[in-house]
This record gives structure tokens, C-alpha cells and sequence, in this order.
């Protein structure tokens, strides 16, 4: 079928409402995928040093001494240290105290 909507050509098909169904499964899927996709993306970035201090309000000291404790994973080139987002986020989850 073909309608003339404001001189816009306008096609539509008819489908049975199961083909339908389908084709929104499908893309509530695929949402779901990239969702999942753009958290693992966003845990596996790299953040700097300073970025991770000022995230848990310490000092610099006593970043250091978290680092020289292996309480937080990191690497280090030269004198730069980089921290997973990842890793960060699940040791302030271990850090978590509830409310009463």
C-alpha cells in the first residue's frame, strides 16, 4: 500500500502481530546487549592517579599507602599509575557500610 502524505511518499506493509512480537524481541536484545557492552567498556577504562585520589577523598599519602598495601590493583609506567575503573568501583563496594 502507498499513500501520498504532503507530497512524502508513505509505504506500509502489513505483518502478522507474531512477526512483530519477534522483531521486538529482538531489539529489546539487542538493547540489552549494548547496555551490558557499554558497562564493561566503561569498568575497563583507565583512570589516572589524581582522577582516583579525589574520587576517594585521600590523601596523597595514603593513596600511596593503598598502593604499597595492594589494596586497589593498578599499574605503573615510570612514574604515571593508572587504576581500573572497575577495580575501583568494587573496592568501594567492599567499602560500603549500610545505612540502619
Amino acid at each position: 500500500m502507498v499513500k501520498e502524505i504532503q507530497g512524502t511518499s508513505l509505504q506500509m506493509a502489513v505483518i502478522p502481530q507474531s512477526y512483530l512480537d519477534d522483531i521486538k524481541d529482538g531489539l529489546e536484545e539487542i538493547k540489552t546487549l549494548f547496555r551490558e557492552k557499554s558497562k564493561a567498556e566503561i569498568g575497563a577504562q583507565w583512570i589516572e592517579s589524581t582522577e582516583v585520589r579525589k574520587k576517594l577523598g585521600v590523601s596523597q599519602k595514603t593513596w600511596q599507602t593503598y598502593r604499597d598495601e595492594r589494596r586497589i590493583p593498578f599499574s605503573q609506567f615510570g612514574r604515571k599509575i593508572y587504576v581500573k575503573r572497575s577495580d575501583l568501583e568494587k573496592f568501594m563496594e567492599e567499602h560500603y557500610i549500610n545505612a540502619r
